[in-house]
């Protein structure tokens, strides 16, 4: 009789980690010019997070047409074992960063957006990487012409809303979800750029119901309209999807920038920029750090285990 094989490690470790990645990508959707799909993607649950959202958006279309059978299948698709662990890491996030970026950005907003800078600047290996030697002209002109519209857009002045109407917020919030999702354009940038990222925080932190209802009922809306097509460019169209990733990454390297007015114009280091840089620098190795893990782990969990006894 062989003898047995020790397991590799399972839930023990998994879920305290996908809780951890969730709330590293919960942070980075309260932080303007960071995506959270962006984290999702370095953290190695970008794919499954899309694949999952897409069943449960299919499993709610075959619920309206009657078909629980259909629904339930679809359901049992989505690698649950690891997004609800993420889930509540980014909502748990969420709550707290509300209350901790906001005055944070305020007070410091050079030395966040150093970091912010260094985080998104060695998170662009990933993409590239996983493009892997297939980068041609043509994927270098599409990840070029996604940079210069990141670019563009991350330099529109934010705007004001004080008091946004609900069907204003629910329409923000389509928008947003679908940027959230798409490594490289950040949410809560569109939220401060049509002027709804203050009073998104607002809400979120005295619990506005009316608000964040309309604001869950667009992003649910979006999300069930984009993340079918995204979906599909993933594995119909992988080195152009993720060549325009890598693009969108690079643009919005501007948002991040850590010399720039209130209308974000772009200024040159200012006062003692060697800190600014150690920030940046503490950015890189934050993200270098966590692929490093993510190797590790990934090694580890994969590797056959030898036998005991």
């Amino acid at each position: 009789m062989p003898a047995p094989v020790a397991p590799p490690p399972t839930s023990s470790t998994r879920v305290p980690m996908d809780v951890g990645r969730g709330l590293l990508m919960g942070t980075a959707e309260v932080v303007p010019g960071v995506s959270g799909g962006t984290v999702a993607l370095v953290l190695g649950v970008y794919e499954r997070l899309i694949d999952t959202a897409h069943h449960t958006v299919t499993a709610a279309r075959r619920l309206v047409i009657g078909d629980v059978a259909g629904a339930r299948a679809e359901i049992a698709r989505g690698s649950w074992k690891v997004v609800v662990p993420l889930l509540l890491g980014n909502v748990v996030a969420v709550l707290v960063g509300a209350r901790l970026v906001e005055p944070l950005l305020d007070d410091h907003p050079v030395g966040s957006r150093a970091v912010f800078l260094g985080l998104v600047l060695a998170s662009l290996v990933v993409p590239v990487s996983m493009v892997g030697r297939r980068w041609t002209p043509r994927l270098g002109l599409l990840a070029a012409a996604a940079a210069v519209t990141a670019t563009v857009l991350t330099g529109i002045p934010p705007a004001t809303a004080a008091d946004p109407s609900l069907p204003v917020v629910a329409a923000a919030a389509a928008v947003a979800i679908c940027a959230l999702v798409m490594p490289g354009v950040s949410g809560s940038f569109l939220l401060a750029t049509v002027g709804l990222y203050a009073p998104t925080l607002t809400a979120v932190n005295e619990r506005d119901v009316a608000y964040l209802a309309a604001f869950a009922l667009g992003a649910t809306v979006g999300l069930a309209l984009f993340v079918r097509l995204l979906r599909h460019l993933l594995h119909a169209h992988r080195a152009v999807t993720l060549a325009v990733m890598t693009g969108l990454m690079v643009g919005s390297l501007r948002a991040l920038w850590p010399w720039q007015t209130d209308t974000r114009d772009l200024l040159g280091p200012a006062g003692d920029a060697l800190p600014v840089l150690g920030l940046v620098a503490a950015g890189v190795a934050v993200v270098l750090g966590l692929l490093l893990l993510e190797h590790l782990v990934t090694r580890r969990t994969t590797t056959p285990q030898p036998p005991v006894g």
